[in-house]
């Protein structure tokens, strides 16, 4: 079960959650335009962000963190068969364990440096998605993440100047900007994606930063008509699709 992009090929057989739009969507949208020399990938699954991210930008430090035993050996995998496994490392653990041991490590070193970019296509299906399969369950279940503990992982974490990007369901924005403001993180830029012209928004591409301003907002048409795709979408995610 592969899937090959342009530049690296991934291998999936043994992860919960299957390369998708999210991840793939956000990865490419994400501005780099600061350059930032360290990132951190929260919830890396088959390490597709992690991988997109090494190909666009030429940053030193690329860390990943997954739960989950199976999707962590095939994510290091990843890693290692791709052109930049030099760069590329995952953390097997959950994002608060990481969180708390990094702080250990700061108090021991204190030249420890907070990452300049995270980033996660966070589990955020409610009970309702709940099923047999514990793997799959972690990677798509809120319980296993709450939004209050991923953005208090990501306050934790960031540099002064970083910036914080997701994608979640729209319905949740709205919820997720508020409790965000409560961690000192504020809406640098927002997109809006729908699947077609008529169909309504069904996901919200969130950046955040320290700054408190008014969010420069976007909006996404993915497809015209089953697999016709808009210029816009093909402009961001043509660097890794092979038939873009």
């Amino acid at each position: 079960m592969k899937f090959k992009f342009k530049q690296f090929t991934i291998q999936q057989d043994r992860c919960a959650m299957k390369i998708g739009t999210d991840g793939v969507l956000l990865a490419a949208w994400v501005l780099l335009e600061n350059k930032p020399d360290t990132i951190l990938d929260i919830g890396a699954g088959t390490g597709i962000i992690s991988l997109q991210l090494a190909q666009r930008c030429n940053a030193n430090t690329i860390d990943a963190i997954e739960i989950d035993p199976d999707a962590f050996e095939q994510c290091v995998e990843n890693f290692e068969a791709s052109p930049w496994g030099d760069r590329l490392f995952c953390y097997h653990a959950s994002a608060q364990e990481f969180s708390s041991s990094f702080n250990e490590d700061i108090e021991e070193d204190e030249y420890e440096e907070k990452y300049e970019l995270i980033i996660s296509n966070p589990p955020f299906y409610t009970d309702q998605y709940i099923s047999e399969n514990k793997s799959r369950n972690i990677a798509r279940s809120a319980n296993s993440l709450p939004f209050n503990e991923l953005l208090s992982v990501a306050s934790n974490l960031l540099s002064e100047n970083g910036m914080f990007a997701l994608i979640l369901p729209k319905k949740e924005e709205t919820n997720f900007i508020a409790l965000a403001s409560e961690v000192g993180l504020y809406p640098k830029r927002i997109c809006r994606v729908r699947g077609t012209v008529t169909s309504e928004i069904k996901r919200s591409l969130l950046e955040f930063s320290s700054e408190k301003r008014k969010p420069f907002l976007e909006d996404l048409t993915i497809e015209i008509s089953r697999h016709h795709y808009t210029k816009e979408y093909i402009s961001l995610v043509e660097d890794f699709y092979l038939k873009m």
